[in-house]
């Protein structure tokens, strides 16, 4: 089974795996096609992770995050006469990227078919395919604006000086010969040689910083997922750079203490326990996540249950906890006492990552599974185009801390641990996941796009499954809520909530703001008790899960 946001990545991979591939066969074929025809996501000019689970039951997660190039400094983005949308815009907001190293990373420890069988699909697609309506609603106006300011990206992506049409050909010459030089050499195609000297002439041409040097160094990072229980489950998930599965067991070991699955689902008391959990979470996770090879971070207690429940001891069952009121955790539970409560005790939070992240779950015929997410950041990168290359390159900059302590753009405050530093990895929100059953043997394989908000939409689909007994497709299609310590409202979905349930939530001292949509494109497959799997993409995008 593959899901994906895209019809022909899914095919793509399903393809692989009719082959005789295995689930990272599938994995990296569909990551290649989604370079292609999911453009403001999928990418070779960006990064991800990437969690592994062999049909034997051995587990690997592969940080492939981008890092800071060496001429990156903390100030680069502040100070007089800097542009303030340099870190999201243009040359200067580009990381080394670290997506093809990954995927030939693991190919090279998990791979079965030949190289060249997993990127030709990508070739072929790069020389023509048929535009669908996926593809042309990720052209809203202020994107259209933004990519013609760079002409090679204009070139590639508004053909004749326009948003192409469903049913028009949309053809990426450069691109494919890209493609052809990473299918012949491996890594080595994009990171050394005539791609990568393409890539740093951009970079000089525009004022950016990447260099050949950066892009021979890149090296991804083998870590071991973090691992926790949650009711009779064991869930796996990311650890840092990626923030994702320190914060989803945070949230899990807090919960445990309520029998949620007897609440109503979204009644006012079962929306109060996630969302302060969250809160609690979100805080903690802000203040000490960053790259965990520049910054030392209390894994073993962030992650214990025992930490969990005395986060937990601060919930009140009726009444909202304000989140001035909700610092960073850790100090106080080792130290027996109450951590400094000024304005610098919480000074980072979620990462940027757009809704254009994008996710890939895939389980194989003998049972081996990879659950995959990459992004450029936010739409669209960095909107740069790499010159004779046609990689559109990230923004992934724009993730570190510009600005210690204040507010971004999206009202989230960011701190000290995550400031740019040369070869640094920015902290990430991506959150690929799986949860096992009681008896050890894989149940679910999940993960989304949408920033900030990824960690929440991944426990709220593994909580309706678990909690609730949702089937996969009720719990990925549920309306969903979001909390991420700050700003302090409780977001959520048209329909979320009955107005009653939002009545009573107020009445507790929670503030409510519905937006259209909350971001997020889920694509999951679950393994049922007799051995089928179902497989679901987000109705919010219109992606696609198929099986075999």
């Amino acid at each position: 089974m593959v899901a994906s946001t895209d019809r022909y990545a899914t095919r793509v991979g399903v393809d692989v795996l009719e082959a005789g591939g295995n689930a990272v066969d599938a994995s990296v074929a569909v990551a290649f096609a989604l370079a292609v025809v999911n453009p403001e996501a999928g990418n070779l000019g960006g990064s991800g992770f990437m969690l592994i689970r062999g049909a034997d039951g051995t587990t690997a997660a592969l940080d492939f995050r981008s890092v800071a190039p060496a001429a990156a400094t903390p100030d680069m983005f502040t100070g007089p006469g800097r542009d303030p949308l340099a870190s999201e815009v243009g040359h200067l907001a580009v990381a080394v990227p670290g997506s093809v190293r990954g995927l030939w990373d693991a190919h090279l420890r998990f791979g079965s078919l030949d190289w060249e069988r997993l990127v030709a699909p990508a070739v072929d697609l790069a020389r023509g395919f048929v535009v669908e309506d996926r593809l042309v609603r990720s052209y809203p106006p202020h994107i259209v604006t933004a990519l013609g300011r760079f002409t090679a990206c204009a070139e590639v992506f508004l053909p004749a000086g326009a948003v192409p049409c469903v049913g028009d050909t949309l053809r990426q010459t450069d691109l494919a010969r890209t493609l052809e030089r990473i299918r012949d050499r491996g890594a080595d195609g994009f990171y050394r040689g005539e791609t990568a000297d393409l890539l740093v002439e951009e970079m000089r041409r525009g004022g950016g910083i990447l260099t050949l040097e950066d892009l021979a160094r890149y090296t991804c990072e083998w870590r071991e997922p973090v691992r926790f229980r949650y009711r009779d489950h064991t869930v796996l998930s990311m650890p840092p750079s990626s923030s994702g599965g320190v914060t989803l067991a945070a949230m899990g070991h807090m919960l445990a203490r309520w029998d949620v699955g007897a609440l109503p689902w979204h009644g006012h008391e079962h929306v109060h326990l996630l969302v302060e959990a969250c809160r609690r979470a979100y805080a903690d996770r802000n203040h000490y996540l960053a790259d965990p090879d520049h910054v030392a971070i209390p894994m073993d207690t962030l992650t214990a249950a025992d930490y969990g429940a005395w986060r937990a001891e601060t919930i009140r069952p009726g009444t909202a906890t304000p989140s001035i009121d909700v610092g960073p955790g850790v100090e106080e539970f080792l130290a027996g006492m109450r951590a400094p409560e000024d304005a610098d005790a919480v000074v980072s939070a979620p990462p940027r990552e757009g809704s254009h992240t994008t996710h890939v779950s895939i389980v194989d015929a003998e049972g081996g599974a990879v659950s995959l997410t990459t992004t450029l950041n936010t739409w669209y990168g960095s909107k740069v185009v790499a010159e004779g290359t046609g990689v559109l390159l990230n923004n992934e900059m724009d993730d570190f801390t510009a600005r210690p302590g204040a507010p971004n753009h999206f009202g989230l405050v960011q701190g000290q641990a995550n400031r740019v530093a040369p070869g640094k990895r920015m902290l990430s929100a991506m959150t690929p996941t799986m949860v096992l059953g009681a008896d050890g043997r894989l149940s679910l394989v999940v993960g989304t796009p949408g920033g900030a908000t990824i960690m929440t939409t991944v426990f709220q689909v593994v909580s309706n499954v678990l909690d609730h007994g949702m089937t996969l497709a009720e719990a990925v299609a549920a309306p969903r809520v979001h909390h991420q310590h700050l700003p302090d409202l409780i977001q959520l979905e048209p329909g979320a909530l009955p107005p009653e349930v939002a009545d009573a939530l107020r009445a507790m001292g929670h503030e409510l703001m519905e937006r259209p949509e909350l971001p997020g494109d889920v694509q999951a497959v679950r393994v049922c008790r007799d051995g089928t799997l179902e497989g679901t993409a987000d109705p919010r995008r219109g992606g696609v899960a198929e099986g075999l």
